[in-house]
C-alpha cells in the first residue's frame, strides 16, 4: 500500500528547473565495513558502487529538488537528465566532477572540495560577488540518508526510486503544513 502512495508522490519529482541549480550524485547503501563477513562485497572502494545505488540530484537554489536512481554516474547517463530537467542558459553548480556536454548550453561553475571544502566566493570584473558551492544538494543528500537510516529498516534496490520519490515529495513540500501536503497528495491521486 505504501508503494502505491509513493507512486503518487512521484509527480512531485517532475519539474523543469531554471536560474541557479546544483547537481551532484549520492550513493545509497550501507558501509561494507559494517557487514557480516559473508555479506561483504569485494573491491568496492572509492566511486565503485557494486554494493550501493547511485542517485543523481538537481536542486534549484531556493526551489525544488529532482532526484533519480541512475544505472551509473557517467556523463553520457547524467547529461541527458540535466538537459531534460534544466532550462538552457541556467547556471549549473557542480563539485569537481566534470560533466562534459554542458558547455554551450549552460554556464557551469565548479568547486573543488579538496581545495575549498565548503565552497568559494569571488568577485567578477563587474563587482558581482559569486558564491560557488554545492551545499544545498549536499544538505538534501544528508536528509535522504537520515530518512533511510532513521525510518526504514531495509530498502531494496528494486524499489529505491519510490523511496527517492517519497523523499523528494517531503523535501519539496518542507514548508507546507501537514494538511497542505496531504491535499497535494490527494490532488496527485485524483
Amino acid at each position: 500500500m505504501l508503494h502505491k502512495i509513493r507512486q503518487y508522490m512521484a509527480m512531485e519529482n517532475n519539474h523543469t528547473l531554471s536560474d541557479e541549480v546544483e547537481i551532484d550524485e549520492a550513493f545509497v547503501g550501507g558501509k561494507n565495513k559494517n557487514r557480516h563477513k559473508d555479506k561483504k562485497v569485494e573491491k568496492c572502494q572509492g566511486r565503485s558502487f557494486k554494493d550501493k545505488v547511485p542517485v543523481f540530484g538537481i536542486l534549484e537554489r531556493g526551489g525544488k529538488l529532482i532526484a533519480k536512481v541512475v544505472p551509473n554516474t557517467q556523463a553520457k547517463t547524467l547529461v541527458p537528465i540535466i538537459k531534460e530537467c534544466v532550462k538552457e542558459e541556467s547556471v549549473v553548480y557542480t563539485d569537481g566532477w566534470e560533466y562534459t556536454g554542458l558547455h554551450g548550453h549552460y554556464e557551469q561553475r565548479s568547486v573543488d572540495h579538496e581545495k575549498h571544502f565548503y565552497g568559494m566566493t569571488y568577485a567578477t570584473d563587474e563587482g558581482e560577488i559569486i558564491t560557488i558551492s554545492t551545499n544545498g544538494i549536499e544538505n538534501a543528500w544528508s536528509h535522504l540518508k537520515r530518512m533511510i537510516f532513521g525510518i526504514y529498516y531495509c530498502v531494496s534496490k528494486k524499489y529505491m526510486q519510490r523511496y527517492i520519490d517519497e523523499f523528494v515529495f517531503r523535501f519539496n513540500t518542507r514548508n507546507f503544513s501537514d494538511s497542505q501536503r496531504f491535499n497535494l497528495l490527494l490532488r496527485n491521486v485524483a
